[in-house]
This record gives C-alpha cells, sequence and structure tokens, in this order.
C-alpha cells in the first residue's frame, strides 16, 4: 500500500480536522479536542467468521 489511510473524523469527538502526526504511520491528531490516536490494520477475517452465529440472541 502506498498511500496512508486517511480517517474521516475523529473517533472520540467526531469532528473532521484531523492532520497526520509525527509519531509514525497509522498517527493522527484531532485539532477540535485536542486528542492524538493511531490507526492499525489487523488482518483480514478468517472465511466462515461471519457466520449467521454473532453473539447475541434473535428477537
Amino acid at each position: 500500500m502506498s498511500e496512508r489511510a486517511a480517517p474521516f473524523f475523529c473517533p472520540y469527538c467526531g469532528d473532521e480536522d484531523l492532520r497526520p502526526n509525527e509519531q509514525g504511520h497509522g498517527a493522527w491528531e484531532c485539532r477540535a479536542c485536542g486528542r492524538a490516536f493511531q490507526l492499525k490494520f489487523l488482518g483480514l477475517l478468517a472465511p466462515g467468521s461471519l457466520s449467521e452465529s454473532h453473539g447475541g440472541e434473535e428477537i
């Protein structure tokens, strides 16, 4: 992946005024609430992990 994935909004306050942070790859800072956070890709889900059983009871 050559380009950095950019978040659309802050996960804490929801504002869209985000800037890349100096801490490294995937680090962002929100100018509205003053928080810094980091995005990290964990991997792909295994086939079959998205089955109909999702842990809750059906109503």
